[in-house]
């Protein structure tokens, strides 16, 4: 074991080391890339063991062409972050445990780290006191957890008992929702048997902000009805902020559920020149965000939080003749989530937490927005680009204007090819209002201004070759 794990340490110092040089990414042919794991053996499983040694080695190479440099300098894509060093060595040794962050019993160890970095991701964000928190894959998850606990509270105000007779025995809950929320939160209400029907849809700013007025002219007639609203902090897009003070003001007023769906945007309120934006925070019922984003710890991880404990375990709670209940005062993982056995990710966000500490936290956030400042107002110089939202955290909104005037959705198209193909940096496409661009979402801890200098010369040549 000491030697194979000495001949993996140096395969990944290798690839470390090479980082910040190897490209980001590069196109690849997937049918060969499966052909390289599939080695020799025409795609069947070998009948005979393989020295383990020879299987890491083989492993190695086989998926070298089709890695992505997702923890380099110059990604851009997805609001990715890396992996900060602490972060990442506690990741190694999460593996070599191998704790079952379920029942106290299993693992102490990864009880008591998440109890801490639960309490200090809260009180970096400004979330009340008495919060009950879990350790999830993702936002996805996080806002399908925060959710089952918002259905279950609102139809327990009506004298519904979820539990017992389901959501066949349970009046409508409507969901009030911006236009530009993130699908995963249609996605997570889907899992949750609420459809699109049962969506009230709020108007938005330029930007993709929830109006308050609308908000609350879309409450007034479902008071005394089981209502959640669903708030974002963070647009996929722009990276607009929710209103929150008014919006957490209406709900409450109309007696409904406010959840905040926060997956990078929420890490704002760790930076005191940024948390302006989350102003309200604390008012809302339940939060997600990531911590794979702006924390940059390895995938995956993500945080759940919810105001009342009750209504968490209410939702997630367990119980089996095997499994012994809570103690008063001791956290049981697997209570505050979907799954009974999971990785215990409360290590590297721990790692990484206390590796920042509060300062370094904001001066990420800080650092990156800044650069997202600067691709914003160097590309904007350039007589053929267009930045469609106001840049108020890390993202940008890219376009290429067609110079004969034809069609800027194929030239932009045209851009992110050429710069995709090229490596130098990688960043993705969407479709906003409409109009195909360029989504710039700067996340890593790694990017230095020499990054985006590089990354913009790289956007400049993929326009100058068409």
């Amino acid at each position: 074991m000491s030697e194979l794990l000495s001949r993996t340490l140096g395969h990944a110092e290798r690839y470390l080391d090479g980082l910040d040089q190897r490209p980001v990414a590069v196109p690849v042919d997937q049918a060969k890339l499966r052909a390289r794991f599939e080695g020799t053996s025409g795609g069947k499983l070998p009948d005979e063991p393989v020295d383990p040694r020879t299987v890491i080695d083989e492993l190695v190479e086989a998926a070298e062409p089709g890695l992505v440099a997702t923890s380099g300098p110059r990604y851009f894509g997805f609001v990715t972050g890396g992996s900060l060093p602490a972060a990442l060595a506690a990741d190694w040794l999460t593996a070599v445990w191998d704790q079952l962050a379920g029942p106290l019993a299993a693992s102490p160890a990864a009880a008591a780290v998440e109890a801490v970095a639960a309490d200090w991701a809260a009180g970096l964000l400004g979330l009340p006191d008495g919060v009950s928190c879990g350790f999830v894959t993702g936002a996805m998850m996080a806002n399908f957890t925060a959710l089952a606990a918002a259905r279950r509270a609102v139809l327990a105000r009506q004298g519904v008992d979820l539990d017992r007779v389901g959501l066949a025995g349970a009046p409508p809950v409507r969901i009030v929702a911006g236009a530009e929320r993130h699908v995963t939160i249609d996605i997570a209400l889907r899992y949750l048997g609420l459809g699109t029907d049962q969506f009230v849809l709020v108007d938005v700013d330029g930007q993709g902000a929830m109006l308050p007025d609308d908000l609350a002219a879309k409450l007034a007639p479902l008071k005394g009805q089981p209502v959640i609203v669903c708030a974002q902090s963070g647009n996929v897009n722009t990276g607009a902020f929710d209103p929150l003070t008014a919006i957490c003001g209406h709900a409450r007023e109309a007696g409904a559920w406010t959840h905040v769906d926060g997956a990078f945007g929420l890490w704002t309120a760790a930076s005191p020149k940024l948390a302006h934006l989350v102003a309200g925070l604390d008012l809302a019922d339940s939060w997600a965000v990531d911590a794979h984003k702006w924390l940059n710890v390895p995938y995956d991880n993500a945080l759940v939080f919810v105001r009342d404990p009750a209504d968490h375990l209410g939702a997630m709670g367990k119980s089996a003749a095997y499994l012994a209940g809570p103690a008063a005062g001791e956290r049981e993982n697997y209570q505050l989530v979907p799954e009974s056995s999971r990785r215990a990710r409360g290590f590297t966000v721990y790692a990484a937490l206390r590796s920042l500490g509060a300062s370094g936290l904001a001066e990420l956030i800080e650092r990156t927005c800044a650069h997202a400042r600067r691709f914003a107002e160097t590309l904007a110089g350039d007589p053929d680009v267009e930045i469609l939202n106001d840049v108020v955290i890390n993202q940008v909104l890219v376009r290429f204007r067609d110079p004969a005037g034809l069609d800027d959705d194929a030239r932009t198209s045209a851009v992110i090819a050429g710069i995709q193909a090229d490596g130098t940096t990688w960043a993705g496409s969407t479709v906003w209002r409409g109009r195909t661009a360029l989504r710039i979402s700067v996340s890593g801890w790694k990017t230095a201004d020499a990054d985006v200098e590089a990354a913009v010369r790289a956007i400049r040549h993929a326009v100058d070759r068409l």
